[in-house]
């Protein structure tokens, strides 16, 4: 079922973003899309909550809540169509929708299709465990996806790919209008320095773990405190990095961050005005 909705979502922002912009019922197919993806990341807390990963439960709650601010956005551009693009040369949500649809192209089949999600997640893998054979580390591969040391096993699963990272990437710097050179140099310093970043990552826990580095609790301190962390400046980074190579992403992320304050804004003041 919920595959169903990650298909209908990306659909429906995939016909906004070819759409003529002289259309302006694009903006409904937009606003589609976004209230069918909010229910996807409404969804995710639920498996979050299970493996005790409370960062991401908070995490996907406020993309579903930011979805939904878009969609409640494109639908008054709809009724109003003089609202599109004011304050700003560009128009925020359909530039949003574009890099949205086209991030999901690339993430969805990994995360859907078996053959792709076991390529991805065993060629991770695979690299994973040479890195660690070349720091000279005792480490085995106990499954296609598992890699085991010091008795200690750790599990690699699509996660731990930052295939949704490299999707996010890949989808803002596609949305963008720029120079081929200028699109391949922001490709080049994002796409391939996250993975080569993440199997890094994925290194480091396993052999914080194996090697209890930090006591009984070693993988979630190493996993979910220090990776998560870590990742987190790494990411904006790049992004600063990306930005300075394409500017026009500025704007973007200034346009969607404007209409977040702007809605968070109203709903203080109302419940202000109530109390």
């Amino acid at each position: 079922m919920i595959e169903n909705i990650l298909w209908i979502s990306v659909a429906l922002m995939l016909i906004c973003s070819i759409m003529p912009k002289k259309y302006n019922i694009r903006k409904l197919a937009g606003s589609a899309g976004w209230i069918f993806f909010s229910i996807h990341w409404f969804y995710q807390p639920l498996h979050y909550m299970e493996i005790q990963d409370y960062f991401n439960v908070a995490l996907v709650i406020t993309v579903g809540i930011i979805c939904l601010i878009i969609a409640y956005t494109m639908i008054k551009e709809y009724r109003f169509p003089d609202m599109t693009g004011i304050g700003n040369s560009m128009d925020v949500t359909s530039m949003a929708t574009s890099a949205t649809a086209l991030g999901s192209l690339f993430y969805f089949p990994f995360a859907q299709m078996d053959f792709l999600n076991t390529w991805l997640i065993g060629t991770v893998t695979e690299n994973t465990l040479w890195v660690l054979h070349a720091l000279s580390y005792p480490a085995e591969m106990t499954a296609w996806n598992k890699i085991g040391m010091n008795g200690y096993k750790v599990e690699i699963i699509l996660a731990c790919t930052a295939i949704e990272s490299i999707a996010l990437f890949i989808g803002l710097i596609a949305s963008v209008s720029a120079p081929f050179k200028k699109v391949a140099a922001a490709f080049l310093a994002s796409v391939p320095v996250i993975y080569i970043l993440n199997i890094g990552r994925d290194v480091f826990v396993i052999i914080a773990y194996a090697e209890q580095w930090f006591g009984p609790n070693s993988f979630e301190i190493a996993h979910h405190t220090i990776a998560k962390i870590g990742s987190g400046i790494a990411l904006f980074i790049i992004a600063y990095i990306v930005m300075k190579i394409l500017p026009e992403l500025i704007d973007l992320i200034e346009g969607v961050w404007l209409l977040i304050s702007e809605y968070i804004h109203k709903v203080l003041d109302k419940v202000a005005g109530n109390n």
